[in-house]
């Protein structure tokens, strides 16, 4: 008998290391200022495999790291959350990812650097290594940190199977362009929406727009987050907006990831996108309360939870 608790879910994406920078006071540039460095497991797919475990899904990462410190960190830390690493491509000689960040005061993210040319060499043929895993799962994720010859590759092998997306930049989530048609489920930003629809997205009812041009090209669901400003969503046939949950932000690193695991958790479920995109809603913002991209305490009772209060 099959439930939602053994639904099974692939993720392609990046795995790397998060160095965040966190600070009481605003940072001035050209100079040091006082606060908190933390290095925590990071990385888009990485961080939607791990939610999605916590949400009580088999999930599956297919991502690559190095055979270095900062590797074995993030394959032990992933599976002692209940992720299945077994997938992961280690690299001899390799560095892992590495991601950057510097938060304002507010928690919001200020900049950040990237180093994830690893991911490059999760080429198609290291892929088709994990074919026998990755065929038996009931839906995959891909986050656009993948090179344009991966996500080609990924999607041309999906044979129907439900694809959620994670656009992850402005920049990287052009790499899906090509592939609209076969994506059930695209999360984007405001600044991802305007890139691959070269439309304004300054409003609610732009960022519904957005969402509605890319429905029209083909995508099944589109969700916008907006930040503060909530999110938006499209399918055929319906549309709306929320407004963000609010919370006490710590820090905004991994919100949209927890946003894209609870979509998928609510396909999985068989709810209404509507339904989806509120669980997802709360999923997000519980994240915001702590520092790691993944909060410890995530799970579907703790989202609901958080849903009822607000």
């Amino acid at each position: 008998m099959t439930t939602l608790e053994n639904l099974s879910i692939a993720v392609f994406g990046a795995a790397n290391v998060d160095i965040s920078a966190n600070t009481a006071l605003a940072l001035a540039p050209g100079d040091s200022t006082p606060g908190c460095i933390t290095t925590t497991a990071g990385g888009v797919g990485r961080n939607i495999a791990e939610n999605l475990a916590r949400l009580g899904h088999p999930a599956h990462l297919i991502s690559a790291v190095g055979d270095d410190l900062h590797g074995q960190f993030l394959l032990d830390h992933t599976r002692q959350a209940g992720v299945d690493v077994s997938n992961c491509s280690v690299l001899p000689g390799q560095t892992t990812g590495t991601y950057l960040s510097l938060n304002n005061p507010d928690g919001s993210l200020l900049a950040a650097v990237n180093d994830m040319a690893i991911l490059d060499l999760l080429s198609p043929s290291e892929l088709a290594r994990h074919a026998p895993t990755i065929d038996n799962t009931n839906a995959w994720v891909v986050d656009c940190n993948l090179s344009p010859v991966a996500i080609e590759f990924i999607m041309q092998s999906s044979l129907g199977k439900p694809v959620f997306v994670d656009g992850v930049s402005s920049h990287k989530c052009l790499k899906i362009v090509p592939f609209l048609a076969q994506v059930h489920t695209l999360k984007i930003n405001r600044l991802e929406a305007r890139a691959l629809t070269g439309l304004p997205v300054d409003s609610v009812g732009q960022a519904i727009a957005a969402a509605q041009s890319l429905c029209a090209r083909g995508v099944t669901s589109v969700v916008v987050s907006l930040g503060s400003g909530g999110v938006c969503w499209c399918a055929q046939g319906s549309h709306g907006h929320l407004s963000a949950i609010q919370v006490e932000v710590i820090s905004s690193n991994g919100a949209g990831d927890a946003l894209t695991a609870g979509l998928v958790h609510g396909w999985l479920a068989g709810w209404p996108l509507e339904q989806a995109v509120r669980f997802a809603n709360a999923c997000a913002a519980l994240t915001m309360t702590g520092r790691a991209a993944n909060h410890p305490q995530l799970c579907a009772a703790t989202a609901l939870q958080l849903l009822d209060e607000h």
